[in-house]
């Protein structure tokens, strides 16, 4: 009798566990919140922000219209504009810290994504943007950052090929004095020197700086240097005036070549088209664009976009499609993709107190750590989805796989490809995604673009230096011997 009130008791001790546990799977399981909000911040009206800010809240629009993604959960995105300044991105970071946010889109600027990274690591809060693309924000110094268009360091390895494949060994570089421009050319050094080329002259422009000073800077360059091959590594704010003040003084002219990074392809496909004075400062020019493969997907997307743009009135001038843009949508679906799987798991929206969030609120910030930070960052760096830029995945370094550019040729009152770059097969004038599941083959005879219109403009190659000329005259004496 004993042992069968004992057996029972056990039974129902058992029972009780058993419940408790079910119903706690099924509360962590079920209560998703109903909304969840997330901080958006990158600068509104610029280059990168007219196009992307479009298609972020059409991301928003389409993820909300389809209940079987987050399964009832409403996805809010409280936007700020940053304005250009990496002071206010910084003020707008900490407000959002302070309204328990669960991560956070943006920054645009790489150096408020170094300063911000450090918060974000003490509040394990993600941050994810489609913009900082400076090589040296690691996922060894910042875990908490999360880099969802390509990386720097193979746009600069790009270029680097670019130079060995025309046989220059010797570049200038002219760029921006801050932390995208100073590493992103640091990196492009390291590059061309396994390549056994080098930067002969370094020329760093202010982040607002005038035309005199770009007039300044140019004139220095073509009286001290012999190379005349030119990286132009600024932001697309005034990398313009680089070309128009480099087109009063003669240096667009035949001999010269120009290689801007991607900065200049997003000018033409945002602004575009562009008057012809602008493309008359550009004949010739080389640039890159961040490579997006063809798809069903891409090409819905880009249909919608006239209908996307009409709505939205920029100094009442066209907003065209950049590939910021396609990354800047697929970085709202790629959250989503995480939040969904993070509640799945048992993830909550909660927030604690804890030391080190406490020192940073002596300071008046009511900040406070994201219990749930760490679990939705591995749910991030999971997430593989086909989107509007391709297939959507982190490598084991976190950069998104199959890194790739188009070279871009400025021509007449256009552009047009001349090629492509990748990191797995090199320059090709083939597609990428046809070679990936291709053995890689880096020989020269393999490595292929399409002849080049260069500034002139002239279809023969420069050879990319030219004699200096001191302004000295060098006087010549003969001597005959009298009779």
């Amino acid at each position: 009798m004993a042992r069968q009130f004992t057996m029972n008791r056990v039974g129902l001790w058992l029972l009780v566990v058993l419940v408790l546990f079910y119903n706690g799977i099924c509360i962590n399981v079920s209560t998703r919140p109903e909304v969840v909000t997330v901080g958006v911040m990158f600068s509104f009206n610029s280059v990168i922000g007219k196009p992307s800010k479009i298609a972020v809240e059409a991301a928003v629009e389409d993820i909300n219209s389809n209940p079987g993604i987050l399964k009832g959960t409403k996805l809010n995105l409280e936007m700020k504009d940053t304005n250009y300044s990496e002071f206010l991105g910084i003020v707008e970071a900490l407000k959002f810290m302070e309204k328990e946010m669960v991560a956070i889109i943006g920054p645009q600027s790489s150096v408020t994504a170094h300063l911000i990274s450090h918060l974000a690591n003490v509040l394990q809060l993600p941050l994810l943007s489609f913009s900082s693309t400076d090589p040296t924000l690691s996922p060894i110094e910042f875990p908490f950052f999360v880099r969802t268009a390509q990386n720097d360091l193979y746009q600069m390895a790009a270029i680097a090929e670019l130079v060995d494949f025309y046989g220059w060994r010797e570049v200038i570089a002219i760029y921006e004095d801050d932390d995208h421009g100073r590493y992103g050319i640091a990196a492009l050094g390291d590059k061309l020197a396994e390549i056994r080329c080098k930067i002969s002259y370094k020329a760093a422009l202010s982040s607002d700086p005038t035309r005199d000073e770009i007039t300044d800077l140019l004139v220095n360059i073509a009286m001290s240097s012999e190379s005349r091959i030119l990286v132009v590594h600024v932001p697309g704010s005034w990398g313009p005036i680089v070309f128009s003040v480099a087109q009063h003084f003669g240096m667009l002219s035949k001999g010269y070549v120009w290689i801007a990074t991607n900065w200049l392809s997003t000018v033409l496909d945002t602004n575009s088209p562009l008057a012809q004075d602008a493309m008359d400062n550009i004949e010739g020019v080389l640039t890159l664009r961040m490579y997006t493969p063809e798809s069903e997907l891409k090409r819905k997307f880009i249909s919608r976009w006239s209908n996307l743009t009409r709505r939205k009135v920029v100094d009442g001038g066209h907003i065209g499609l950049n590939a910021y843009a396609l990354y800047a949508y697929d970085t709202v679906w790629l959250l989503a993709r995480a939040l969904d799987a993070f509640f799945e798991q048992g993830g909550n929206i909660s927030f604690s107190n804890q030391s080190q969030a406490s020192t940073l609120q002596q300071g008046g910030n009511d900040l406070k750590v994201f219990n749930g930070g760490k679990l939705l960052l591995r749910n991030i760096l999971q997430v593989s989805m086909n989107g509007l830029t391709g297939q959507v995945r982190f490598t084991s370094d976190r950069n998104l796989i199959h890194p790739a550019f188009e070279v871009i040729n400025a021509i007449g009152n256009g552009y047009r490809r001349i090629g492509y770059w990748s990191n797995h097969s090199g320059l090709s004038i083939l597609p990428p995604e046809t070679l990936w599941s291709k053995p890689p083959n880096r020989s020269s005879s393999n490595q292929k673009l399409h002849d080049a219109i260069w500034p002139g403009p002239t279809t023969e190659k420069p050879r990319g230096w030219t004699f200096l000329n001191s302004g000295r005259h060098l006087r010549i004496v003969l001597e005959t011997e009298e009779e």
